[in-house]
């Protein structure tokens, strides 16, 4: 390979605008900013359990893979938070109470066409997730927290209770990223599917925001 860039770096130079899209949608821009509701932030939440769940089922999948175990952390994983977390904001029968939306269908059969058998893909959709976790999820729920006055219930998802030192982890994440043997063709196949990543989740706000006006009409 001619380009001796980190991969870290050219994933976040390349993805950069498509990251600043889909915090900028208007479903979320309104939840941080006070407009939203605490069912809209119990809407995102049971948007998450099912792309969670696909990623996550992904990942067992490639526990074992040369490449791609390497960023399988038992300490990363979402989905017994997010089902805390949504029987506490739905109750009971939360279960009952979801359903995909249309991105988020698509964004899982995405994850399911390419999570469990290619390496790049399954590190794609994770890095995406997991790295914006432990990033500005942060800040979204401090801010979901003072709003909606919760307690620690209600925002395990954004807690990390295994991680002690998030900006380290970070780090590391990124020395394994930095660390993939790829071709240059293989690392534009990843990055491609990281920017796919980030277009499903800009598509599932505006999702968001359609599922809460046809509710409202």
């Amino acid at each position: 390979m001619t380009d001796v860039t980190p991969f870290s770096t050219q994933v976040r130079e390349r993805t950069a605008t498509d990251h600043s899209s889909s915090e900028g949608a208007d479903f979320m821009a309104d939840l941080m900013r006070g407009r939203g509701t605490r069912e809209d932030y119990a809407a995102l939440t049971a948007q998450h359990f099912f792309i969670y769940e696909a990623l996550e089922a992904a990942a067992d999948a490639q526990a074992n893979d040369p490449v791609a175990g390497a960023f399988v952390f038992e300490s990363l994983r979402r989905l017994p938070s997010l089902e805390r977390d949504l029987e506490f904001l739905l109750g009971d029968g939360w279960r009952e109470q979801i359903a995909p939306l249309p991105t988020t269908v698509n964004y899982v059969a995405r994850i399911n066409e390419v999570g469990p058998s290619w390496a790049g893909g399954l590190i794609a959709h994770h890095y995406t997730r997991y790295l914006g976790d432990l990033s500005g999820g942060q800040y979204i729920a401090r801010l979901m927290k003072r709003q909606f006055e919760l307690d620690e219930r209600g925002i395990e998802f954004y807690a990390f209770p295994e991680i002690e030192d998030a900006a380290a982890f970070k780090d590391a994440y990124r020395a394994l990223l930095d660390g993939l043997e790829l071709d240059d063709a293989e690392r534009e196949r990843v990055i491609e599917e990281i920017v796919r990543a980030y277009a499903y989740n800009t598509e599932l706000f505006v999702d968001l925001t359609a599922a809460k006006a046809a509710a409202a009409a």
